[in-house]
């Protein structure tokens, strides 16, 4: 494709917007190979005047750990509030599996949310319940299952991520790395198809930090083949969304660089890395030069 017809090609900036302000974004989405567990086609969202997102065509591959990457303010959040039906768009839509969330009916959305775990930055645990009962929660209000089962699960999960001996303790109890991890245990109770991370690694040191990517992986690793073992329909997805870009370089299969309320580009981590383009450079390197200002 000649320069003339890349240009052609591209999308017009979003309304008010000049095409100085877009010149960064290639929309390059290299392939990942997998079919979107989520998908974001032509999004727009605005809060009063401020226009979060801005056209977003993004997806999350089936079966991989992708991470939405980009400065403060690009919309990242507001991204996972659309997934789960919390938020819903001004114009454009989002597929889960194929199936719009906007268009959800209700009964169908309460059930769409059971394939989603979601870890926020603080683990988001219930102050007056212990860390076994800030796990099971999920499983007491989602399922019928027998108190033996709930144990059987929740003791698994949480020996998984280190807190088997845990359990009584009530979260003012624990660390922050400890919190979250409990609430990454409450996060898979339910065998999630999709978990999303909010800034998992928001107030941590750089090894606790190291940990939990490592933790991340071992665990969507064991999910993998879990899923592939008894073929399941849909192979376990995770989406974390992090400022941290060692975590992404560790961590990450697929990225996604969000900015100005599109993305810049995406693709699996090992193009991304290598891309030419000097913001994509600049943000994954962490570097005060280039065309990302304090602006």
């Amino acid at each position: 494709m000649s320069v003339v017809d890349e240009q052609q090609s591209r999308p017009a900036p979003p309304p008010g917007a000049s095409e100085e302000e877009y010149k960064w974004h290639t929309y390059t989405q290299y392939p990942s190979g997998r079919p979107d567990a989520v998908e974001f086609i032509d999004m727009y969202k605005g809060f009063g005047r401020n226009k979060i997102l801005r056209g977003l065509n993004m997806g999350l591959p089936e079966g991989m750990v992708s991470m939405i990457l980009g400065p403060s303010g690009t919309g990242k959040s507001v991204c996972i509030k659309h997934m789960v039906g919390l938020l819903y768009p001004d114009d454009g839509d989002v597929l889960v599996h194929g199936e719009s969330v906007p268009n959800m009916p209700d009964d169908d959305l309460f059930d769409m949310r059971k394939k989603f775990g979601l870890l926020f930055q603080d683990g988001a645990l219930f102050g007056s319940m212990n860390v076994f009962d800030n796990t099971s929660f999920p499983l007491r209000q989602h399922t019928e299952k027998s108190e033996d089962e709930i144990e059987d699960i929740v003791t698994r999960r949480l020996n998984e991520v280190g807190l088997g001996s845990h359990g009584d303790k009530l979260p003012n109890e624990l660390s922050g790395g400890m919190r979250k991890r409990a609430g990454f245990a409450r996060a898979l109770v339910l065998e999630p198809d999709i978990v999303l991370f909010d800034e998992p690694d928001s107030g941590l040191d750089p090894v606790r930090t190291a940990l939990l990517g490592e933790l991340i992986l071992e665990i969507h690793r064991d999910m993998m083949d879990d899923a592939k073992e008894k073929q399941k329909e849909h192979l376990p997805t995770f989406s974390v969304i992090t400022h941290d870009i060692m975590s992404a370089r560790r961590v990450a299969d697929y990225i996604n660089v969000l900015w100005k309320g599109r993305i810049v580009e995406a693709g699996p981590a090992e193009d991304m890395l290598n891309s030419d383009n000097p913001f994509i450079r600049q943000f994954l390197s962490g570097e005060s030069q280039g065309p990302l200002t304090m602006d």
